[in-house]
């Protein structure tokens, strides 16, 4: 039966504690007077998340009420339960009917063209009404009012 040679990495010795190349990655690490090889801690983290990887759960998971609901003085969802500023009130379950929550309009961010072009087009009707009041002055269509 043949013996497996057995490959010793590179390592040196500074002071009196010696340090060996890892076998995956190269960086060395420090190891005992009988170590033939050695794999740092980053690379045997890399190994077991690649065997075993981690099963997240989501963060968060959508209730399906609207933001803000907890905050409500009083809150009804489709199910009927009702809350009172987020503590549910099972004695009045189904009772009322469900809060109607009206979506928050988002506005649409304008770029600093569209912001000029509009600046532009308001200024140009206040021209108008000037030139306007200008005309009705010398026409001498004053109003009285």
């Amino acid at each position: 039966m043949t013996r497996k040679k057995k490959i010793e990495y590179h390592s040196y010795t500074e002071g009196t504690i010696r340090y060996m190349s890892c076998m995956v990655c190269g960086s060395y690490e420090p190891v005992g007077e009988s170590a033939t090889g050695v794999k740092c801690s980053n690379c045997v983290m890399n190994i077991m998340q690649n065997q075993y990887p981690l099963e997240t759960k989501p963060s968060y998971t959508p209730t399906g009420r609207p933001a803000g609901w907890h905050w409500m003085v009083e809150f009804v969802d489709k199910d009927g339960n009702v809350f009172h500023k987020g503590k549910e009130q099972p004695k009045l379950k189904g009772t009322l009917k469900p809060t109607k929550v009206n979506p928050v309009k988002k506005t649409k961010r304008r770029s600093k063209e569209q912001m000029l072009v509009a600046r532009h087009k308001e200024k140009k009707i206040e021209l108008k009404k000037a030139v306007q009041k200008q005309k009705d002055f010398i026409n001498h269509n004053i109003d009285k009012g």
